[in-house]
């Protein structure tokens, strides 16, 4: 129950600050406050819902199950780390490739001779992405 009632907090603290923008006069300061509105709620919730989540009992490392959460917490993390590098990584990569991209093709416009120089920055931005892949990789090694 407890789930369910967080995953609803969440979603409505995405939901009611835009519907709150779109029901009344659209401006910029308007929409700022929403959004700074929606952030704290969003961040805040996630904190919240953290802190519930991994808090646990203060006397639970004296027990004998104390050592098969932390090898859970251990695998869990690792995970995350492992999604985390693909993800941060695929997003520079697709910031370095627009901006490299755009670049070429106007100097490919101006000049067509100089296609495989430009190809070659293009491709070295791909490039952080594969990184990112490989370092998940072995970190799914590691687990």
């Amino acid at each position: 129950m407890a789930k369910v009632l967080l995953f609803t907090a969440l979603i409505l603290s995405i939901v009611v600050p835009f519907r709150m923008y779109f029901k009344g006069e659209r401006s910029k300061r308007r929409y700022k406050i929403s959004l700074a509105v929606n952030a704290l709620a969003f961040f805040g919730l996630m904190l919240g819902t953290g802190l519930v989540m991994f808090g646990g009992n203060a006397f639970a490392a004296e027990t004998a199950g104390a050592a098969a959460a932390a090898a859970g917490t251990a695998t869990g993390l690792g995970y995350l780390a492992a999604g985390l590098s693909i993800g941060l990584s695929c997003v520079g990569g697709g910031i370095a490739v627009a901006s490299a991209a755009s670049a070429a093709l106007g100097a490919i416009s101006e000049d067509s001779s100089i296609l495989g120089k430009s190809l070659i920055f293009v491709g070295l931005a791909e490039g952080v992405c594969l990184y990112g892949l490989i370092i998940a990789f072995m970190i799914l090694g590691k687990l």
